[in-house]
This record gives C-alpha cells, structure tokens and sequence, in this order.
C-alpha cells in the first residue's frame, strides 16, 4: 500500500460562484464586488472617520504600558 496519498493536502476548492478566486488580478472588477464595496463604504465611511474617544485611548496606552512593564 503506498502512504503518499496521505501526505499530500486535499486540493484547495474552487472559488464560490460569482466570486474572483484570490489573487487574481481581475479581482477588484467583479460586479458584485464592486457593488458591495461601494454599499459598505457608504454605509461605514462617516463611522470609520469619527474621531476616536480620549477614554478609548488612554485604556489602549495604559494596556502597551503593562504589556511592556
């Protein structure tokens, strides 16, 4: 019986249907990529740019300051 069957990984699965497979360079010009791009950044770009609060901050610094002590 040869093992060399049980070392090699399955095959990646093809990409979902209507979805660019990863890496290929015509990958930002799927419709429905660009369409749910375009929806997602109208949606969250205004929340996205908010400032973020001072509190928010200072937890954050305080949290580096004990990792690194």
């Amino acid at each position: 019986m040869d093992r060399s069957d049980s070392r090699t990984p399955p095959p990646k699965p093809p990409a979902a249907p209507g979805q660019p497979a990863p890496g290929k360079p015509g990958a930002a010009e799927d419709p429905f990529g660009l369409w749910l791009q375009r929806g997602l950044h109208q949606l969250y770009d205004s929340v996205a740019n908010e400032p973020i609060p001072a509190e928010l901050l200072r937890l954050i610094e305080d949290d580096k300051s004990k990792d690194r002590g």
